[in-house]
Formats: C-alpha cells, structure tokens, sequence
C-alpha cells in the first residue's frame, strides 16, 4: 500500500497521531479510537495490521499486551517527497510572518507607552 493511502485514512491518521506521543498498549489505542469514530475493536485491529505491513507502526509484545510505537522511516520518506513543494508554502509564511510582525511594530508604536 502506498504511503498515502494509508496516510490518506483519517483512522489511520489519529492512531499515528496517538503513536506519536510514545509506544501504546493496543487496548489504549483502540478505546481512544473506538470513542472517536464509533468503530469496532476488529475495524480498530485492522486499522493497526495496515500500519504495521505497511511499516508505520510497530508492535512488540509485552507479557500479555502489544505495544505499538510509530516508525518514523515511511514518514521521512513522504517527508523528502513533500520537500519539493514545500516552496509553495514556505514563501507565503515567510510574507505572512513578515506582514504579522509589522503589523505588532505598527500598533506599539501608536499606542505609545502605558501610564
């Protein structure tokens, strides 16, 4: 499966986003998920397999539980594919921050200092 069709599901989406704060019981996972978007414990599974075959995730066991963590290498590699467009965006921050901070200087300067 290519790296955006699994990144492209929002289910997928959140569990990395859980993954991302440190490794996670599977059960921790799955009831946040659960909670969320109102899916099965299988349907949550499955979610989880599609990482892991797919090298997002990883999973290791732990007596009786599984805990996943993110694999960041399929991540740097979309990472090193969105570097080429990231000029597209880059430059119109750079303006914005630019117009923000005259914008701050702007209104010290014409409120003067507080009595």
């Amino acid at each position: 499966m290519h790296a955006f069709d699994v990144l492209g599901d929002p289910v997928r989406r959140r569990i990395l986003e859980l993954l991302a704060d440190g490794e996670q019981p599977a059960g921790a996972v799955s009831e946040t998920v659960r909670a969320e978007f109102g899916i099965s414990q299988p349907a949550v599974s499955q979610h989880l397999k599609v990482l892991r075959e797919s090298g997002f995730a990883t999973v290791r066991a732990d007596g009786t539980r599984r805990l996943y963590a993110v694999d960041a290498a399929p991540l740097r590699e979309v990472d090193a594919w969105l570097d080429r467009f990231r000029g597209f965006w880059e430059q119109r921050l750079d303006a914005l921050g630019t117009e923000l901070a005259r914008g701050k200087r702007s209104r010290s300067s014409t409120e003067g200092p507080s009595s």
